[in-house]
């Protein structure tokens, strides 16, 4: 709910926060009417969201002089307005003049507390900003520049409005010196688009969170930066936050309404963050239970006041975020529901190994030299699908291995450890596991040939690595073996307790632990020859022949297309979420298999259905 409630403000920070600043027009130009100001926030919507495919990393040089220029305008014209007009206004810190206001003005007290929830808006946010910056300077930013500026600039509105009370409309610009407007006209546009831009930075950021927990369809991820994992964009999404914003900029052509959308949007996303972060504290941090609890209550208490203000709006605007939440909300769980099912599925239907044990080594097949590539989801056991192939092909390859992609959080990971391997089933099988793991930056377009000659080579340096951990474990046994002998030897010896004879295999042993913790070339020395001799090895050079002879004979793509259905006793709600809804999802969605430049005649597909 959370996360629907964020892309709700990614659809209204950059509505409410252009329209603000262009709409300063309206009382400098003469004929800048409602309908000019709805043009040009949408050219300028529309240059705001064209420029978010170059990363925040291209543009970002200018975030901060430009804020830092925002920040000193605000604090500096509020701190004149104070010294101009009304100093006294300074007593509006005092908390009592909160009941003296509600005492006097009661039901519009309650209206107006709804309004001031604008004040904190972007508050909610500030998680986003730490795919940018550290956490101390967030704290730094908005403890000395943030919060001081804007309590300036409001207490200088206060006493701009104390003298002239009919400017009320439009209290940020007619507040401003007349000499400055253009100016700081200029400086708020690009502050709007910088605030906006944080705003669908935040969006981007919990859509990729929330697809690494399978709960949001597949979407294309382009990561901006090397150094900054948070600096992503989507495209799919930005697109759509484009054409919202727009249609919202025009139907509702003011600022009001839109306001009173964003403040529900905006104190909902508080609530939730609030309710989670207790969560942590009861489950994680393992706080103590009266503190945790202290939390939500001082918090969430503020938090609940402010949204039953705002809800008063309702009617006003106020109905949008929760239409936008609801429909995402939807989406999400429609898709954790259907995947959720589909992997328990394929996780009950996974080939057992006595079934594998039972059709022996050919696989109740031919096998016939070359190497398939199977891709699945499981990083464990034997995907279904497989067996689909073995029903419907009348030969298998040579060489199977079941690859499973998987993403890790670093930006590009070393060739050398790309692939991570495990043997499945005896030897004469030659089945293996296979997980590739990609960074978030690492290019998966990538030419087919340059895979299959790293997959190879990284399967050849597995099945070595086998060898040397197999013989190694059978010299251990060896010489354990040999110092139980000897020590049964030395026992009964005449009043001897068995040293002298244990002294060469115990050497032995402490020689070969120093091997095990140094990688020096002179530690290899000491290794026994049944280690050393792997080239020997009559298992390893079958394992090497057979791999090379597969190599020969190519590679093989082996996908499976599944459909996902419900099953028939199922609910009429689930199959119609099943069998529609998500299938519609999946369909649409970026696929998860690897999209290189294969020959198509090098690929096979099944389709399968998973019943649910």
């Amino acid at each position: 709910m959370g996360t629907s409630m964020i892309i709700g403000d990614g659809i209204l920070t950059p509505a409410i926060s252009v329209m603000s600043a262009v709409s300063g027009l309206q009382g400098e130009l003469e004929g800048f009417g409602t309908n000019a100001v709805v043009v040009v926030s949408i050219i300028i919507l529309l240059a705001l969201f064209s420029i978010q495919q170059f990363g925040t990393g291209k543009v970002g040089f200018l975030f901060a002089p430009i804020l830092a220029l925002w920040f000193f305008c605000l604090g500096s014209i509020g701190l004149y307005n104070l010294l101009e007009y009304d100093i006294t206004v300074l007593r509006a810190v005092n908390p009592a003049y909160i009941y003296f206001f509600f005492k006097k003005n009661s039901g519009a007290a309650w209206s107006a507390l709804g309004g001031c929830v604008l004040c904190i808006t972007g508050a909610e946010a500030m998680f986003a900003d730490l795919g940018h910056f550290s956490v101390r300077s967030i704290q730094i930013a908005f403890t000395f520049v943030v919060f001081p500026c804007l309590l300036l600039a409001y207490l200088g509105q206060a006493a701009y409005l104390m003298k002239n009370p009919n400017s009320a409309e439009r209290i940020f610009y007619d507040s401003v010196p007349g000499s400055l407007f253009w100016p700081v006209f200029v400086i708020a546009t690009v502050a709007a688009m910088i605030a906006s831009q944080a705003m669908i930075s935040a969006t981007f950021s919990c859509v990729k969170q929330s697809m690494a927990l399978g709960c949001f369809p597949r979407l294309k991820i382009v990561h901006t930066s090397k150094r900054r994992m948070g600096q992503i964009y989507i495209p799919v999404i930005n697109w759509f936050l484009m054409i919202m914003c727009i249609v919202v900029v025009s139907i509702f052509q003011s600022t009001t309404d839109i306001a009173n959308a964003y403040g529900i949007a905006e104190v909902g996303v508080m609530i939730v963050s609030t309710a989670l972060v207790t969560l942590v504290m009861l489950l994680i941090w393992q706080t103590n239970l009266f503190l945790a609890l202290c939390f939500p209550l001082i918090f969430g208490s503020v938090e609940f006041i402010y949204l039953c203000a705002i809800l008063s709006k309702f009617g006003q605007g106020g109905w949008l975020p929760l239409v936008f939440a609801s429909c995402f909300l939807c989406v999400m769980y429609i898709w954790n529901y259907g995947s959720v099912l589909k992997y328990r599925s394929e996780v009950r239907e996974k080939i057992s190994m006595e079934f594998m044990l039972e059709l022996g080594s050919s696989l109740g097949t031919l096998r016939v030299p070359g190497i398939g590539l199977l891709y699945n989801e499981l990083v464990q056991g034997i995907p279904s699908i497989f067996g689909q192939f073995l029903l419907t092909l009348p030969a298998i390859h040579s060489t199977i291995v079941f690859v499973c992609i998987k993403y890790v959080p670093v930006p590009v990971v070393p060739q050398e450890e790309r692939f991570l391997f495990r043997r499945v089933c005896p030897k004469d099988y030659h089945m293996f596991r296979c997980v590739a793991r990609y960074g978030y930056k690492d290019v998966r377009k990538e030419d087919h040939h340059a895979f299959e000659q790293l997959l190879a080579e990284s399967l050849e340096k597995f099945l070595r690595r086998e060898a040397e951990d197999l013989a190694l474990e059978s010299t251990l046994q060896e010489i354990e073996s040999d110092n139980m002998s000897a020590w049964s030897r030395g026992s009964r010896t005449q009043g001897g307790d068995g040293l002298e004879e244990l002294q060469v295999p115990l050497m032995q042993m402490q020689r070969l632990e120093e091997v095990g913790t140094s990688t020096s070339e002179d530690a290899v020395s000491v290794l026994p020859s049944s280690v050393m001799a792997l080239d020997e090895d009559p298992s390893l050079e079958y394992d090497l022949s057979a791999l090379r002879e597969a190599m020969d004979s190519g590679f093989t793509y082996m996908l499976a297309h599944g459909d996902v259905r419900a099953r028939k006793e199922s609910w009429f709600l689930k199959k119609l979420v099943i069998n529609y809804f998500y299938a519609f999802l999946r369909r649409n969605c970026r696929a998860g298999a690897a999209n290189m430049s294969v020959p198509h005649m090098n690929i096979i597909q099944v389709r399968m259905t998973y019943m649910v």
